[in-house]
């Protein structure tokens, strides 16, 4: 139960009532407006990161570029080392079949000398 207090007995100015209605209203009217703030720095917080996101992709693209267009000289260089080499392989081939050539010459020659 309610204690009465020295209060209760007597009545509210006239203005009491206005001026809650008044804070009331304030009150209301605040709680929209942080509200809407906290949604606008929501916002606001959400495109810094979105921009964020966007410069390092930005890099990391850059990044990946250059390493692309490193790797692609390497390659040039390796794939002209290739054919360089493959062409040595081509005379030391075309070589060895001429000297094989030349050594069963030889074996015949003195094959045919010594059974002669």
């Amino acid at each position: 139960m309610p204690r009465p207090t020295a209060r209760a007995g007597t009545k509210a100015p006239k203005g009491w009532k206005v001026e809650q209605q008044l804070l009331r209203e304030d009150n209301r009217r605040l709680r929209e407006e942080v509200h809407r703030l906290k949604g606008a720095v929501l916002r606001s917080l959400g495109q810094q990161v979105d921009q964020f996101g966007a410069a390092d992709l930005g890099a990391r693209v850059d990044e990946l570029a250059a390493e692309n267009e490193r790797l692609s000289e390497e390659l040039g260089r390796a794939l002209a080392q290739v054919e360089g080499l493959t062409g040595k392989l081509v005379e030391t081939q075309d070589d060895l079949a001429s000297t094989r050539t030349s050594l069963q010459r030889r074996i015949r020659a003195d094959s045919s000398n010594t059974t002669s």
